[in-house]
């Protein structure tokens, strides 16, 4: 079973190389990717140490980075409000 997985990994992974290198796609995605990852983690960081909601605090985990970067800003409020309803 192992060896079935790896082969497709490996299949999926050429194809993908094939693609990017075909079409000339370049590491600008992951370039807008990574400044994303940044600011969702700024503003939880914002909120954290802000002071303004001092018996709020939302961890810095890939959860809540990866809800902030899927939803932008409102998923700071969406994170706040789950986080308030919770308490």
């Amino acid at each position: 079973m192992k060896i079935v997985l790896t082969g497709i990994l490996v299949v999926s992974l050429l194809l993908l190389l094939y693609i990017a290198v075909s079409r000339r796609i370049g590491f600008a995605w992951l370039t807008r990717l990574g400044l994303h990852i940044v600011l969702a983690a700024l503003g939880i960081y914002v909120v954290n140490f802000s002071g303004l909601m001092t018996e709020v605090y939302i961890p810095l985990n890939p959860a809540t980075i990866a809800t902030v970067l899927v939803l932008g800003l409102p998923g700071v409020g969406l994170l706040l409000g789950l986080k308030l309803t919770m308490i």
